[in-house]
C-alpha cells in the first residue's frame, strides 16, 4: 500500500514538473502596460544574430536590388519554446558612425541671393562591429516580451544604397525590412548570398520608435502603408527637410548648425561602402542635391516636395504617439504638429505629447508602454480612451505631463494684437486696431544676437512692441500668426519675428521658456508664393504673411509679451553686409496670437 502510494506521489511530480518544463514562457501586463517577465530578462540568454535584407530598389548603381544590414535581438526561447512575438524595430542612418565634428558647413556670410563660396567635403570612417548594429531599445524591450530589430539605412553601414535624405529608399528600406518581419522571404545569410532566413519568431505586427532622424524613418515607413507596422513613437522627427533648412521662402539652418544645409548631412551619414561613395556622391549629393537645393532662394520645388512627409501620408495606417520639445530650435515643433494634424484628419489613433524643452525627449514610458501594449500586443487597455494632448507644463517633471482634450488646447481662440511705435525703444502692443499712418525702420545688422536685441532699451536694429504687464498669467496654445507690411531699401532682405517674454532672465536657473515664446522666418520676396519670388521694389510695400512656430506656453504674471521684428538672425540666417533698412507700416501689421480664454481672458490679464 505504501509502496503503490509512493508510486502514486512520485508519477504526480513527474507530471506536474513536466507541466512546469513545458508551460511556454507569455508576456505579462498589468494595469495595459507589459511587465518585465524573469525569464526573459537575462541578457546571456537572449540570442542575437544579423542578416540582409533585400529591397525592391537599386541606389548604387551596381545592378543588384539594394540589401538592408539587419540585427536581431530574441528571447532564447523564441528558438527553444516555438514563442512569438512582436517587434519593436529601430532603423537609422546613425549606427555605424559619422563625420562627427568633421562636416563642412555653408558660409553663410554673404549677400542674400548670391552664391555662396563653394564647401568641401568630409568623408565617414566606418565603425562597428557585426552582429550587433545597435544596443538601443533592447534592455527595455525585450524583457517585456518584445523582440528588438535594428537596421542601417541606405548607404549607411553595412546596408547597400545611397543616403538620400528622405528619398523614396529610406522609405521603402524599412518597408522592405518589416514585409520581411511579416513573413516575406527576402531575408539573407549574407550581403551577396541567396541562402534564405525566416523571421519564424514574429508574430507579424511591428512598432517603430526613434529620435531625431531616428524618428524621421518610421514615419517614412508609415506613409509607405506596409501591412504589419501597428504603431510608431516618433521623437523630434524631422518630417519635412524644406521644413528643416528653409522657412517661408527663407535660407534658414537649423538652431546649432548655422551653414547646415541637405548636402552637408548627406556627407555626416555617408557610411556605407567606400567603393559605392563616388557613384553616390555623384548620383545624390552633387546633381540630384546640387540641382534641387537651391540656396540662392530659398524657394519650395519639385525636390523639396519629394522630402515632405506631409506629403505621403495618404497610405498610412499606423497608429501614432508624437513626441516633441516646444523649444526644439533644431528640428522645430512644426514638423510634429504637422504631421500629427494630419493623422488625427485620417482618423488614425493619435496622441501627441510635448514637454517645454529641446530636442529630443521621448513621452514617460508608461506612455509609450501603453501604446505598444495596445497596438503590438492587443491588449485592450484603453488607450484610444486617453487624452489627445499631454503638454508638460514650464515647471514640472518631463514625466509628468497635464492632460488636455487636444492640442491646440480646444479652449483657446485668436485674438488680434496691433502696434503703436515709439523706435528706437519699445512701442506697445494692444488691442484695438489704429489708424495712425505709422512707419518704423530698422537697420540690419547681424552683429547682435536675437537676446541682445530684445533686452535693448534703446536700438536702431530691431523694433520691438510690448503688451501692458500682466497682471494675471496667459495660457497661448496653437499657432500664432503674422502678418508684416513691409518696403526694404534692397531688392532682397531677411525678415526674422521672435515673440518674447520680458524681462529677460538670465543666469545659472533661467529657462529657455523665461524669455522665448516662439520664433519665425520668412523672406519677403516670397510674399505671394512659396514656390516663387521675386525681387523687391525698392521702397515698395509687400505683405508678408506666414506662422510662428506652434506653442504651448503660460506667460506669467509681471511678465510683458514682446513683439521683436528685425532683420538677420545671427543664429539661423544668411548673414549678409549690415545696412539693409526694413520699414514697417504699423497700421498694415498684425499679430495673432491662440489665447486660452480668448479676448475676454486676456483682457483680464492686462487690466
Amino acid at each position: 500500500m505504501k509502496h503503490s502510494r509512493t508510486l502514486a506521489i512520485l508519477f504526480l511530480l513527474l507530471f506536474f514538473s513536466n507541466c512546469s518544463l513545458n508551460a511556454q514562457v507569455k508576456p505579462v501586463f498589468e494595469n495595459g502596460e507589459a511587465q518585465i517577465v524573469p525569464e526573459l530578462k537575462d541578457s546571456a540568454n537572449w540570442i542575437r544574430h544579423d542578416l540582409w535584407v533585400e529591397t525592391e530598389f537599386d541606389t548604387d548603381g551596381d545592378g543588384k536590388k539594394d540589401r538592408m544590414h539587419v540585427d536581431v535581438t530574441r528571447p532564447r526561447q523564441t528558438e527553444t519554446e516555438g514563442l512569438k512575438l512582436p517587434v519593436v524595430y529601430a532603423s537609422s542612418p546613425y549606427y555605424a558612425g559619422t563625420a562627427g565634428n568633421a562636416p563642412i558647413f555653408w558660409d553663410v556670410k554673404h549677400e542674400l541671393g548670391a552664391p555662396a563660396p563653394l564647401r568641401n567635403h568630409t568623408e565617414v570612417k566606418r565603425t562597428g562591429k557585426r552582429p550587433v548594429i545597435s544596443n538601443d531599445e533592447i534592455m527595455t524591450w525585450v524583457p517585456r516580451g518584445y523582440i528588438v530589430v535594428h537596421s542601417s539605412s541606405p548607404g549607411t553601414g553595412l546596408s547597400h544604397g545611397a543616403p538620400t535624405v528622405g528619398g523614396d529608399n529610406e522609405s521603402l528600406a524599412p518597408k522592405a525590412v518589416i514585409e520581411w518581419l511579416t513573413g516575406k522571404d527576402n531575408g539573407y545569410t549574407k550581403p551577396d548570398g541567396n541562402e534564405k532566413v525566416m523571421a519564424f519568431w514574429s508574430t507579424g505586427k511591428v512598432g517603430m520608435t526613434g529620435t531625431s532622424y531616428n524618428g524621421t524613418l518610421p514615419l517614412a515607413a508609415a506613409t509607405t502603408g506596409v501591412k504589419g507596422l501597428e504603431a510608431i513613437i516618433p521623437i523630434a522627427p524631422n518630417t519635412s527637410y524644406y521644413h528643416y533648412y528653409r522657412s517661408h521662402g527663407l535660407v534658414r539652418s537649423p538652431g546649432g548648425y548655422l551653414g547646415e544645409d541637405i548636402d552637408v548631412l548627406y556627407d555626416f551619414i555617408h557610411s556605407g561602402e567606400e567603393a559605392k561613395r563616388p557613384y553616390n556622391n555623384k548620383t545624390v549629393r552633387d546633381t540630384e542635391m546640387a540641382q534641387g537645393m537651391d540656396r540662392k532662394t530659398g524657394d519650395y520645388n519639385d525636390f523639396w516636395a519629394g522630402r515632405d512627409y506631409l506629403n505621403d501620408m495618404e497610405p498610412m495606417k499606423a497608429a501614432l504617439l508624437m513626441s516633441h520639445g516646444f523649444n526644439d530650435w533644431n528640428v522645430m515643433p512644426e514638423h510634429s504638429y504637422r504631421i500629427y494634424d494630419a493623422a488625427r484628419a485620417k482618423g488614425l489613433p493619435s496622441m501627441i505629447y510635448y514637454h517645454q524643452n529641446g530636442h529630443g525627449g521621448p513621452p514617460p514610458f508608461s506612455m509609450m508602454n501603453r501604446w505598444f501594449t495596445r497596438y503590438l500586443h492587443g491588449v485592450e487597455n484603453g488607450v484610444e480612451n486617453d487624452p489627445r494632448a499631454w503638454i508638460v507644463r514650464e515647471q514640472d517633471d518631463r514625466a509628468k505631463p497635464t492632460a488636455y482634450a487636444d492640442y491646440p488646447n480646444p479652449a483657446a481662440s485668436n485674438v488680434s494684437f496691433y502696434l503703436k511705435g515709439e523706435a528706437p525703444a519699445a512701442g506697445t502692443l494692444g488691442l484695438e486696431k489704429t489708424s495712425s499712418g505709422q512707419k518704423e525702420t530698422l537697420v540690419d545688422n547681424y552683429s547682435f544676437p536675437g537676446s541682445a536685441l530684445a533686452q535693448a532699451d534703446y536700438t536702431e536694429h530691431r523694433l520691438i512692441y510690448l503688451s501692458p504687464v500682466l497682471k494675471e498669467a496667459v495660457h497661448i496654445s496653437g499657432i500664432p500668426k503674422i502678418t508684416v507690411k513691409l518696403a526694404s531699401n534692397k531688392p532682397a532682405a531677411n525678415l526674422s519675428v521672435w515673440l518674447v517674454s520680458l524681462p529677460w532672465t538670465e543666469g545659472r536657473n533661467a529657462k529657455i521658456t523665461d524669455n522665448i515664446i516662439t520664433r519665425g522666418w520668412a523672406d519677403p520676396q516670397n510674399h505671394a508664393s512659396i514656390r516663387k519670388g521675386e525681387p523687391l521694389e525698392p521702397g515698395k510695400f509687400y505683405e508678408v504673411s506666414f506662422d510662428l512656430q506652434p506653442d504651448d506656453q503660460i506667460i506669467a504674471a509681471g511678465q510683458q509679451i514682446g513683439l521683436m521684428i528685425f532683420s538677420s538672425d545671427k543664429e539661423f540666417t544668411i548673414l549678409p553686409n549690415p545696412g539693409t533698412e526694413l520699414t514697417i507700416d504699423l497700421d498694415g501689421t498684425v499679430l495673432t496670437l491662440p489665447i486660452v480664454g480668448g479676448k475676454s481672458a486676456l483682457e483680464k490679464a492686462v487690466k
